[in-house]
């Protein structure tokens, strides 16, 4: 038999089962209302009745992992999240670590798991590539975080008492100052990009402070170049969703959360799809506007998108992208970061990836606004504007000199 006993708060029921080794065991599942507890006590004793019963069987952590997976990822992580972190369940937790029994594992053990981390070369594939051969302490810390996670649902399933990771010695992470073009030498790509989609790329990046998916989402509904705005110097464009290739089986599994659109499968591609999503954060949402310049080319860009349109007739789909091929496909990441590399091979250029003129853009903002931090996050869409003053104290630094400099 079962029973139910409240605590606090809390509702429990409480029952004994026998085993695999048959030993008698106590287990208490606990519940957050009385309904949900009356079906689980019937649902045991129902069980247990017609010997039907199955024991808790999350034995190791994999076990574990997989049931956090599966009750609270499932329902919490958007698309992106459940693939990142499905990702480092499967590369650097499973097989290191996830046949250990989780009653077995102790917080000196977990401690030397971190560090060994150190000496885990990073798991490449089609989609992903790395910036470092090893692991770093920031991906350290976000394998940490889904462990620290799962073990406090494991206590809250009552499966152990305590959290052996609360208290982890991580490995302690340096930041590094991100390299970034200064203006000089990004209006010298500019000027030497022979690529007209780049080109567009770079100059609403820098003008806009947008991150890569953001960019690439932008559809002409968004996009505000009318006559009158141009004439009173208000275009501008709005941010409301991202481009982005996700599995299929993740799209399975969670359904149409937070997909705006899905894009048709194209050949080759059999296990990921091209979607339209939501952004992570609310504060993601904004309005940006445009300089002049900016707003010229996009009137330019979509003249020759519409003659594109002409040419191709049947064979162009109109996803209203604004960045498209000549099919009317969206264009993706990869292609604007090949074309990244082969202008600065070609330049000869300092090395940085695209998403460095997205700090190159708030860089210069900052400088050239005095410190405004609020605006600047206005057009970055940073949740926080704290983290625009951590990443960014150095710009801000210089004006606090130059404070004291004026006050002598």
């Amino acid at each position: 038999m079962a029973s139910i006993i409240k605590r606090k708060k809390k509702i429990s029921v409480v029952y004994r089962y026998t085993d695999e080794n048959g030993v008698e065991k106590q287990k208490w599942e606990t519940f957050n209302n009385m309904a949900d507890a009356k079906r689980r006590k019937h649902q045991v004793e129902s069980e247990l009745d017609d010997n039907t019963f199955i024991p808790p069987s999350l034995k190791t952590l994999k076990d574990l992992l997989e049931e956090y997976v599966s009750i609270y990822g499932v329902n919490t992580w958007s698309i992106s999240t459940y693939d990142n972190k499905r990702a480092l369940i499967s590369n650097y937790i499973n097989p290191l670590i996830g046949d250990m029994a989780i009653q077995e594992i102790t917080p000196v053990m977990m401690d030397r798991y971190y560090q060994s981390l150190l000496k885990v070369k990073s798991v490449t594939s089609k989609y992903i590539h790395p910036r470092n051969e090893y692991l770093s302490p920031s991906v350290i810390r976000e394998i940490h975080k889904i462990i620290r996670s799962a073990f406090n649902m494991a206590v809250k399933w009552e499966l152990i008492t305590r959290n052996p990771v609360d208290n982890a010695t991580l490995p302690k992470e340096q930041k590094k100052t991100r390299e970034i073009w200064d203006a000089e030498t990004l209006f010298k790509a500019i000027d030497a990009c022979e690529d007209d989609l780049l080109s567009l790329a770079l100059n609403i990046s820098f003008a806009c402070s947008l991150r890569m998916g953001e960019l690439l989402g932008l559809t002409w509904d968004c996009i505000d170049i009318s006559d009158d705005s141009l004439a009173a110097d208000t275009a501008s464009i709005f941010v409301n969703k991202e481009l982005q290739r996700v599995k299929k089986d993740t799209v399975e599994k969670l359904g149409d959360r937070g997909i705006v659109f899905q894009f048709p499968s194209c050949l080759g591609c059999r296990s990921t799809v091209l979607v339209l999503k939501e952004p992570k954060t609310q504060s993601s949402v904004r309005k940006v506007f445009l300089p002049k310049s900016v707003a010229e080319m996009l009137v330019k860009h979509k003249s020759e998108q519409d003659q594109v349109k002409d040419i191709m007739g049947n064979e162009y789909t109109d996803y209203n992208m604004v960045f498209a091929g000549v099919n009317g496909r969206p264009v993706e990441g990869s292609q604007i970061n090949r074309l990244m590399a082969d202008l600065i091979r070609k330049n000869n250029l300092p090395h940085v990836v695209f998403h460095s003129i997205r700090h190159t853009s708030v860089t210069y903002k900052l400088k050239l606004n005095g410190g405004d931090v609020k605006s600047v996050q206005g057009d970055s869409g940073h949740s926080q504007s704290s983290m625009v003053t951590d990443v960014y104290s150095h710009i801000l630094d210089e004006g606090r000199r130059n404070n004291a400099r004026l006050f002598e």
